[in-house]
């Protein structure tokens, strides 16, 4: 199976904002580039032709033959040429620039040559050279011919005499085009240096501008983690007035944030009066019940051991108001110790001996289910942990429980006890039915109960596991279930004693 790319990383604000301002720049800097190069290349071709026309009223007048209108050059002393006009003549002549070109037609054969730059020699054409050159005997105006090799592209100009001679001069392109790559070079240097430093100043100002930003980020941030969900929360962190300035977009984003905060912290004050008043509610009724509870029951084991002869009915009943009257009592205990953990009580912090406690729990779990195998894994030497021993105690017996009314006879519990680090770690293992997933996310949560066979009508209150998670909190442990089908277990992580670590 090929493996799956991981997506690219999207890119920040401020890569975008300094990779855009350099991708215009670059863009402005290559436009005004070409158009320069354009312009001056233009320009330099222009006065190119201005020098190819000076060059072919000089080879006009060193062949004598002047030009269409008439011998302009015919009456200056020493400029007429007796012979065959050849385009040695022309290359020979007077002041005629380096690397001239010249072509001569006499209507009978055709003479070529031009003259080198470096060695001032006259030099001869190829065929293929002269072909291209006299493709363009038929232009009127100077144009361009790419003759190829070392000569590279030339300006050219054909003129013919009234004789019906036809002569072609031209100049080379290279000076043009080396003063056009040099400026392109200079431009190219100059835009990459202007882009490294726009790049560099760029970065700077879009950091500088978007620290209001980052600041509104941190906030968030810190409002983020903090624990919303349950308890007294303080909601005071506020981005800061001077980045909440509603003329600015950062300015409006923090404002938002702060309006939202308030909200928020306002519907967080409202929840925790809400939850307050119910478990005020909840410890008063709890406190207030135990006292007719105890009263009823008293009074039911009064009448049914009085020795008066009663109706069976009537001791049916007695006997239910007894065995009710106690579960409500062992319902309000339970509502009772969750309402006072809600309120933050302290409890006794003293050093447990979780292994006597464990063999204590064992022991008891044992009498209370015979049917059941119990199993129990202790280390070499006991581990103490700092906490109240009365509810560290209820911890594993209501874990003990749990395993014992949601697992058939014959079932196997195994209670373990380790040291990992600075934890002690103890574990409640059952091989039942496990923990429907419909229940996974609520099992530690008030009245949790459900209809599989794991959590059927057994006499629960659905208190028992919340106690659990509400001690093992209050001790700053931790609890957590892992269950399959066959595999159920609890794991319960406390503090070790300090002299122990």
């Amino acid at each position: 199976m090929p493996r799956r790319r991981q997506p690219r990383a999207p890119w920040t604000l401020q890569r975008r904002l300094v990779l855009t301002v350099v991708a215009l720049l670059a863009l402005v800097s290559i436009t005004i580039g070409a158009v320069s190069v354009v312009i001056l290349r233009a320009s330099l071709i222009d006065r190119l032709d201005v020098q190819l026309a000076s060059a072919v009223e000089r080879s006009g007048a060193v062949l004598g033959i002047g030009d269409n209108d008439g011998d302009r050059f015919g009456d200056i002393p020493g400029n007429t040429f007796f012979g065959t006009p050849t385009a040695d003549s022309i290359l020979g002549g007077p002041a005629q620039p380096p690397g001239l070109l010249a072509l001569v037609y006499d209507g009978s054969s055709i003479t070529t040559g031009y003259t080198d730059d470096q060695s001032g020699a006259i030099e001869q054409l190829s065929s293929d050279q002269v072909q291209l050159l006299a493709d363009q005997v038929n232009q009127s105006a100077a144009v361009t011919v790419n003759l190829g090799g070392e000569l590279g592209e030339y300006r050219v100009q054909v003129q013919t005499s009234r004789t019906g001679i036809v002569y072609l001069v031209g100049l080379p392109l290279s000076g043009v085009a080396a003063t056009a790559a040099q400026l392109a070079l200079i431009i190219t240097l100059v835009s990459l240096a202007g882009l490294v430093v726009v790049a560099i100043i760029a970065a700077w100002v879009v950091r500088l501008a978007l620290r209001p930003l980052q600041r509104v980020t941190a906030t968030a941030t810190r409002v983020a983690q903090l624990p919303l969900d349950r308890g007294e929360v303080s909601l005071d962190d506020r981005v800061p007035t001077g980045d909440t300035d509603p003329r600015t977009e950062v300015g409006r984003v923090g404002a938002a944030l702060n309006r939202m905060l308030d909200h928020v912290d306002l519907a967080l004050e409202a929840r925790q009066a809400s939850e307050r008043k119910v478990r005020q509610f909840v410890a008063d009724a709890s406190h207030e019940l135990r006292t007719p509870l105890a009263s009823i029951r008293g009074y039911s084991e009064l009448t049914r051991r009085s020795g008066q002869q009663l109706p069976p009915d009537a001791i049916h009943a007695l006997g239910r108001i007894e065995s009710e009257s106690v579960r409500m009592t062992g319902l309000v205990e339970d509502l009772l110790l969750l309402a006072r953990l809600d309120e933050g009580r302290e409890l006794e912090r003293q050093p447990v001996d979780l292994t006597m406690l464990l063999v204590d729990a064992v022991s008891d779990a044992h009498a209370a289910g015979p049917d059941h195998v119990w199993n129990l894994e202790l280390p070499d030497e006991p581990i103490e942990a700092i906490g109240d021993e009365p509810r560290l105690r209820q911890v594993v017996t209501n874990l003990l429980a749990n395993a014992r009314v949601h697992t058939d006879a014959g079932s196997e519990v195994v209670v373990a006890l380790t040291a990992v680090g600075d934890r002690a770690v103890i574990t409640v293992t059952d091989n039942g039915p496990g923990i429907p997933e419909s229940l996974a996310d609520t099992l530690f949560e008030r009245f949790a109960r459900g209809d599989s066979s794991r959590f059927r009508g057994t006499g629960s209150t659905g208190l028992g596991l919340a106690i659990v998670a509400a001690v093992v909190a209050a001790h700053h442990g931790e609890v957590t279930v892992d269950s399959e089908p066959g595999h159920t277990r609890f794991r319960v992580e406390l503090p070790i004693a300090t002299d122990q670590v």
